[in-house]
């Protein structure tokens, strides 16, 4: 029978929204925020365009990231940016309602579970279906899920680390913690106000992470130039800010995620235990690429440790994957759906 409608695979997180669609690939990448006007809560822009407002915006208007922690903190708004994206990526005129798969992290409750897909009904999907983030960021990765062995991954993505071990198809043992990108972000920004009494936004902070960002302790090497508030003068001043600095001031966020990371396979059984030995631990999300983090965690765990070969697209990758055989997926892998 002709599908008629447009399928779409959507990894909605924290910190950015990629859409796969079924026959194209991925079509949009873009940050989660939305700038609305204050007092009448009309949308201003979606995506990049509300990114850029950050920080910068007028008292009328507000850029607000409506996910917090991967999971919806301000509904009408995700609605609102689901229904933006969804009418991006879908033909003109509507005659048939798209079939959306959207991504959650493990351990989410059913109440969250519920609030994303209802989200995505009202913004405009004839029939959603959820998938855990650590499952899609896994098939993504090219992983095949289905033999009886073991494979775990870590997923860092803006709002949580989702880490999971997957064997016959379904999540033996995993962990979500709401620990990720973010946590990094303001980790910096506190610890320059600390240390320098210089105050910087979020969005300076997110350049140093990516710039010289070390989960190292020696760091790159590199260093860059930061402009921000003095907190004593008022006035703005320029400092000096290193790699080594970055891995200081990021201690915490990262030494949660090897904690994480070790609490989960001290619960993992022996068989798969020795699989992961064999085979290593894949990670996966943009925290994944931050300098030095495979070789810490290679040297805590004894484990060899691999990144995906494109560490940001794997969770959207997957829901493709699981779109184009979903039949041969749907047992263990949806954890919720609902249709017209």
């Amino acid at each position: 029978m002709l599908n008629l409608s447009t399928e779409i695979g959507i990894d909605l997180g924290t910190a950015s929204v990629l859409v796969f669609v079924r026959g194209k690939g991925i079509v949009i990448s873009e940050p989660s925020v939305v700038a609305l006007e204050k007092d009448t809560n009309r949308v201003l822009a979606v995506g990049e365009e509300a990114r850029r407002m950050i920080g910068r915006t007028p008292g009328n208007i507000v850029a607000v990231r409506p996910l917090k922690d991967g999971v919806i903190a301000d509904y009408d708004v995700t609605e609102t940016m689901l229904r933006h994206f969804i009418s991006k990526v879908t033909p003109k005129p509507r005659l048939f309602k798209p079939k959306v798969i959207v991504c959650v992290p493990s351990g989410v409750t059913s109440v969250e579970k519920r609030a994303v897909l209802e989200a995505a009904m009202q913004a405009g999907a004839k029939h959603t279906s959820l998938i855990e983030e650590p499952m899609a960021a896994a098939i993504g990765a090219g992983l095949n899920i289905t033999e009886p062995s073991g494979n775990m991954i870590v997923d860092i993505g803006g709002g949580t680390t989702d880490i999971a071990i997957i064997s016959l198809g379904g999540i033996v043992v995993s962990d979500s913690l709401r620990v990720g990108g973010d946590k990094f972000d303001e980790a910096i920004m506190r610890y320059i106000k600390k240390m320098y009494n210089l105050m910087i936004g979020e969005r300076t902070a997110e350049e140093i992470k990516i710039k010289i960002g070390s989960a190292y302790p020696q760091g790159e090497g590199k260093s860059m130039e930061i402009r921000g508030r003095d907190l004593v003068t008022g006035l703005p001043r320029t400092i000096e800010f290193t790699s080594a600095d970055t891995f200081q001031a990021m201690s915490e966020p990262i030494t949660t995620i090897v904690d994480g990371i070790k609490a989960v396979l001290e619960r993992c059984p022996p068989e798969l235990a020795s699989d992961i030995v064999d085979k290593g631990i894949i990670m996966t999300g943009g925290g994944s690429l931050l300098y030095g983090f495979t070789k810490l965690l290679s040297e805590d765990t004894g484990i060899p440790i691999h990144l995906a070969e494109d560490p940001l697209s794997c969770v959207a990758l997957g829901t493709g994957k699981v779109l184009e055989c979903l039949d041969s997926f749907r047992n263990g892998i949806i954890v919720g759906s609902r249709s017209v």
